[in-house]
């Protein structure tokens, strides 16, 4: 831009008004001294460095002043002013003025649009769209003007080149003259030119030569005030403009803000969109721009599978009709299932419940799935285990996802229609939908559906499976539509063993199943003895470089398999990922507080490790991890890894088609051939109406004399019913664990039907003639192992104490705690069980935790199991509101063995949970001050 006027830049000024800026300065250049400028790309010009270097990485403070560096360094812009008021306030020709009266016409200043006419109703107003003063009659007077070449454009004055503080002053300023003038009841011109104007319009043509020296008078006077409120008006603009540039600037980032508003617009589309049935799905099928966004930047998922897209958009489901589909194993069923559900959370502002078959799997998803909730503004609150509320607190500004066990599912269902809110579930997605024909948990989802469906009309259901068998069935009972595709995106070989040979099975072919013969092996026959099954060669096939998964009928067939391969294995495995194996023998040490299984102490340098219910979830966690990151290689399993996570394998081999002792369905089979995963079944959630009548008895006769100087009595009473089947009690730990307690503690022990006697002759082999329930009997034992557990917290010290493996105590200890919550319900709807409401409440907190009472907070954030919170808490991060505010970058540094991810997730999880917990008391304060609907009018005015 050449000349030295001044240019003040807004960045909303489209190109028409740049050019007209630019016209205005060249023509100006010589009546005000040039603004100190940044340099501007353009031609011949330098390019400006981008918005985005640490030159301007100030995004969240508004340059007031466009490129001026100061104002008050430059007067450029006040000299404006003062050239401005100059051009207004110059000798008026009486003569011509006259004239003009007599013509009816108007004297438009240059001043931003200041305009006098003559009009009873011509009260002057602050245009925002031009940033100038206008009247009703602007046609007129453009008109007038241009035929005295002093026309300004609209938005060409000056004023649009200001700093938008500035416009708000000025429009605020207005606002406050034309509501003064009509409080007031005057009809007072906006300046005193105005008001002399009209005085002189409003004479008779026959008075004007007598009154021309008072006329000339009155100019005189007015020009003198005018100067002065000019004047005033110079030093209120400049003192205003000082007082903003010293104000603190909000720290709200701008591009944040546009984003936040973009996002906000397109729910809104997207949310129209789906409510009337469009085809068109709008941006990301009928979701905000921004989910594709942290797909790609929480998932790595930049696009969509075919089948994924067309699933998607089905027009069942834009008619939002239930729907059941079935595809392979990792074929990415979850992530339409997700979608789905951010269409619902977001675009209709229903509430989600997504039901899930394991403890450990509902962890991941609310793991995983918090960072959305954090971006998109919804909750994730998680109903596994002991965790959950019933009913679920009723959110007024943000919906909720609610990701539950069967059992919880359940529970919640009951509490909605209890409370008659079932009606806020918009949607209902249910995975692992075979299990609705297996066993007591498949009754027990089957009622969930079953009252969904009947209770309400408007809640749509979405079901999702690898492997569906009796589909007709299922579409019938859920009214639902069904769809299926054979896509998988890695392509699944299927061999078999037969005799020395490995064949490749073809489960295509039109003729049935056909065999073409792959390897022939060559053992030594010290090796043939040892591996008959040519295990060893199978596995050296894809490992170390690749991962390989072998199933176990039995936990113990597991270790002993894995020793097995370690024993043949050349010495160069132990070279790969060295320094990492070791790391992971020093965690898995720290987890068990300097103990580590020698088995594992042995397989882990090879790159080899097992996993099955005899470890600890920590233990579990930790192998897991090292499997994904590919410092394991193997991993020797059972079938409860074949239902819950998924984790690489390129070869998946069966030891033998069982589980224990049954032989393998062909679910089961399906399951371990395509997926790898975890355990943890949330037994209990509805209590099991088998129980209900003892528990009832058992709580009755606790009223009777209930033992409180210690927690036994509490802890028997919420031990859980089911564990006590599979319990067979060393009757010589049983004695001596007995003998430890102190008499009033022995008391409980007789209470609940177990005399001394009774255990002494069993310990020392003697005939017992008085016959003892066995369940009894057991669910003392039971209780033993956890009161052991909550007075020494280490689990390895009370799983060699009363002999029975590590997996089992912390199984044991799960199944308490969630046990203990349903109880603790079971007494709220009883009102006869009053008394242990409190009590129960405590003792659900501890099971559920069973640590040191500072690491609790932490622990309540998914994904952080002890040993980590142990860490997290020595790092100095010792509540929830230290984790919600870390930085991860910061945690990776100072944690050993987390990468990026979990700390992004650990941070996510943490604030999602923070955010609950604050606007849950916050919906508690919102209820305590709403006004009651049953007070009448009369005595509302009469309160304080």
């Amino acid at each position: 831009m050449e000349g030295g006027g001044p240019a003040v830049r807004r960045r909303s000024r489209s190109a028409s008004a740049r050019k007209r800026s630019r016209d205005r300065a060249q023509s100006r250049g010589a009546c005000s001294p040039p603004a100190r400028k940044r340099p501007s790309s353009g031609a011949g010009e330098e390019p400006q460095p981008a918005r985005s270097s640490p030159e301007y990485n100030n995004d969240s403070e508004e340059d007031m002043f466009g490129d001026y560096d100061s104002f008050s360094g430059n007067d450029s812009l006040l000299a404006q002013v003062d050239n401005m008021e100059q051009e207004c306030i110059q000798p008026i020709d009486l003569t011509s003025c006259t004239k003009n009266m007599e013509d009816k016409a108007t004297v438009e200043p240059a001043f931003g649009y200041l305009q006098l006419q003559n009009a009873k109703s011509k009260e002057l107003f602050f245009s925002a769209a031009g940033n100038s003063f206008r009247t009703e009659e602007e046609n007129h007077l453009r008109i007038t003007s241009e035929q005295e070449n002093r026309t300004l454009e609209p938005g060409d004055c000056f004023l649009d080149d200001l700093p938008s503080s500035q416009l708000l002053y000025f429009e605020e300023m207005n606002k406050t003259s034309v509501d003064s003038r009509k409080s007031s009841g005057t009809k007072e011109s906006a300046n005193d030119i105005n008001s002399c104007l009209d005085k002189m319009l409003n004479q008779s043509s026959c008075h004007h030569n007598a009154e021309h020296t008072k006329i000339n008078n009155e100019l005189s006077l007015n020009t003198t005030s005018n100067l002065s409120k000019r004047k005033s008006l110079k030093d209120h603009l400049k003192n205003t403009m000082t007082g903003n540039a010293k104000a603190q600037t909000p720290q709200i980032s701008r591009t944040k803000q546009l984003k936040e508003a973009v996002l906000s617009e397109e729910i809104c589309v997207a949310k129209k969109t789906i409510e009337t049935s469009s085809v068109d799905i709008g941006p990301f099928y009928g979701l905000p721009s921004k989910v594709k966004d942290l797909l790609v930047q929480f998932r790595g998922i930049e696009k969509l599978y075919e089948w994924q897209h067309t699933c998607l958009t089905l027009e069942s489901l834009q008619q939002r009709k239930n729907l059941i589909y079935s595809l392979p194993t990792s074929g990415g069923k979850t992530l339409v299932a997700e979608i789905l559900i951010l269409q619902e959370l977001l675009c209709r502002q229903k509430d989600v419940l997504m039901v899930l078959p394991y403890v450990a799997i509902v962890q991941e998803k609310v793991w995983a799935l918090s960072s959305f909730g954090i971006e998109l503004g919804f909750l994730v609150e998680e109903y596994a285990g002991s965790k959950g509320r019933f009913p679920p607190i009723k959110r007024r500004m943000k919906k909720s996802l609610y990701i539950a066990t069967i059992e919880k599912g359940h529970s919640l269902v009951n509490s909605l229609i209890e409370t008659g809110r079932v009606g806020d579930l918009g949607l209902v997605v249910v995975d692992e939908l075979h299990m609705l024909g297996e066993g007591s948990r498949g009754a027990t989802l089957e009622m969930i559906l079953a009252k969904i469906l009947y209770t309400s009309k408007t809640t749509q259901i979405i079901g999702m499976s690898a492997t569906l068998n009796n589909v007709g069935d299922l579409q019938q009972f859920l009214q639902a539509e069904y769809y299926t595709n054979n896509f998988r995106p890695v392509e699944l070989k299927e061999y078999v063993k037969i005799q020395d040979s490995i064949y490749e099975v073809d489960n295509k072919a039109e003729n049935g199943l056909t065999f073409s013969r792959l390897l022939n092996f060559k053992y030594s026959s010290n090796l043939q003895k040892v591996d008959p099954d040519h295990l060893i060669a199978l596995v050296t096939e894809v490992i170390p470089n690749y991962s390989c998964l072998v199933f176990c009928p039995t936990k113990k067939n597991c270790e002993n398999v894995a020793e097995m391969i370690c024993k043949y294995l050349n010495k160069e495995y132990r070279n790969h990922r060295e320094k990492e194996k070791q790391d992971l023998i020093k965690d898995l040490k720290n987890i068990g507080e300097g103990s580590l299984c020698p088995v594992l102490k042995r397989t882990i340098p090879f790159g080899i490790a097992y996993h099955h219910s005899g470890l600890t979830s920590d233990e579990r966690k930790r192998i897991e991890e090292a499997y994904s990151a590919g410092v394991l290689c193997l991993l020797t399993c059972t079938s409860t890894l074949a239902a819950g996570v998924n984790l690489p394998a390129r070869r998946v081999i069966l030891r033998a088609p069982y589980v224990a002792t049954e032989f393998l369905k062909k679910n089961q089979y399906k399951q371990m051939i395509g997926r790898a995963g975890r355990a943890g079944i949330d037994s209990t959630g509805s209590i099991d109406l088998a129980y209900c009548d003892a528990l009832y008895r058992d709580l009755k006769k606790g009223l009777e004399g209930l033992v409180l100087e210690s927690c036994l009595h509490l802890l028997y009473l919420t031990t859980p019913y089911d564990m006590t089947y599979h319990c067979r009690p060393d009757w010589m730990i049983y004695f001596r664990q007995f003998s430890q307690l102190n008499s009033v503690e022995q008391k409980v022990a007789a209470i609940v039907g177990v005399p001394e006697s009774f255990i002494t002759k069993k310990a020392s082999g003697q005939a017992i003639k008085k016959d003892v329930d066995n369940c009894v009997i057991n669910r003392l034992y039971l209780s033993f192992v956890l009161y052991a557990l909550l007075k020494e917290t280490n689990i390895w010290n009370v799983s060699e104490k009363f002999n029975m493996s590590r997996g089992y105590v912390q199984n044991l200890l799960n199944s308490a705690a969630s046990f203990s919550s349903c109880v603790l319900h079971f007494c709220e709807e009883l009102e006869e069980f009053w008394v242990y409401k409190a009590l129960l409440t405590e003792l659900t907190k501890r099971l559920t935790y069973c640590v040191k009472a500072e690491l609790v907070p932490l622990m309540e954030v998914a994904g952080v199991l002890e040993s980590r919170a142990k860490q997290l808490y020595d790092s100095g991060y010792k509540t929830l509101a230290h984790l919600a505010n870390a930085d991860p970058e910061t945690l990776v540094k100072m944690i050993e063995h987390l990468s990026r991810r979990q700390a992004r997730q650990i941070v996510s999880s943490a604030k999602m949970l923070l955010r609950e917990k604050a606007e849950a008391l916050q919906e508690e304060v919102e209820e305590l001050l709403k006004v009651p609907t049953d007070i009448s009018e009369g005595l509302l005015t009469t309160l304080p």
